[in-house]
């Protein structure tokens, strides 16, 4: 079973480190376009705020939470921008002391769930281990976005894991919101850890392989960057395909990014 606590420990340091990234921006910084097409940095940081936000409602409110679901039905494709933007025009440090405490309210939260609860969630329930590597994902993509916007190259971590771990976990769901159906069978996942390290999914003897670095497979399936710009190479047709709709997040099927140059 997932240590629980180390996975909060890891979404703590994740925000933490983003929090660095952003805390000394001047006003003029924070409205700063973002590759994300109509976000600027603030709007990456009030989505994180406003996803907390609901994470939280929906480990403590289920009724409450599923009347935002409600909402979220009706607009599919503009309720994660609309909460965004609701927040987005807040002062930067209004912004930051939202998102510090929201945060913070949710860690304590999920430290005190109960063994086995669920989580109600826009997609599946989730377990609290699922919800905190969900919110290690989100931080460490909408980071990506940030980092980019001012040109900083950050260095990857081993908290990268778990955004590979819960891209592979996602792959059917990938084939679900486009409406085809997923593959039978599993594939094999290899991936090359900064450390040199192999960071390994599914059987070993699976027709069906995916292998690169691990900072390009967790940039793909957070659809941070086009599979043409990385070093994430498939074997086999079904594969092949994952690669062209992966995707890490609930929610509608993501446009993903442009191809920027270079190759696989």
């Amino acid at each position: 079973m997932p240590d629980v606590a180390a996975l909060l420990d890891d979404l703590r340091e994740e925000s933490q480190e983003l929090d660095v990234l952003v805390r000394e921006l001047s006003a003029g910084k924070w409205v700063t376009p973002t590759p994300a097409p109509g976000w600027s940095i603030a709007h990456q940081i009030a989505h994180l705020a406003w996803t907390d936000e609901v994470a939280l409602l929906a480990a403590t409110d289920a009724g409450a939470f599923a009347r935002e679901v409600g909402k979220a039905m009706e607009a599919p494709e503009s309720f994660v921008d609309r909460g965004a933007e609701e927040l987005a025009v807040l002062a930067p440090d209004a912004l930051l002391a939202r998102w510090r405490d929201g945060r913070g309210r949710l860690d304590a939260v999920l430290r005190a769930a109960p063994a086995g609860v669920r989580i109600p969630w826009y997609g599946p329930p989730m377990s609290v281990a699922s919800m905190a590597t969900a919110r290690i994902m989100e931080t460490w993509a909408h980071g990506q976005d940030i980092a980019d916007a001012l040109g900083v190259t950050r260095t990857p971590t081993a908290r990268l894991r778990h955004v590979a771990r819960i891209g592979v976990r996602a792959r059917d769901y990938a084939y679900l919101v486009r409406r085809i159906a997923a593959p039978g069978e599993e594939f094999r996942v290899e991936l090359t850890a900064p450390d040199g390290g192999l960071i390994t999914f599914g059987a070993q003897d699976a027709p069906q392989r995916v292998t690169g670095p691990l900072v390009d497979f967790c940039l793909l399936v957070t659809q941070r960057a086009h599979r043409d710009d990385l070093a994430v190479m498939a074997v086999g047709p079904d594969a092949d395909q994952w690669l062209d709709i992966a995707q890490a997040f609930a929610g509608p099927a993501g446009p993903g990014r442009a191809p920027r140059g270079g190759g696989k």
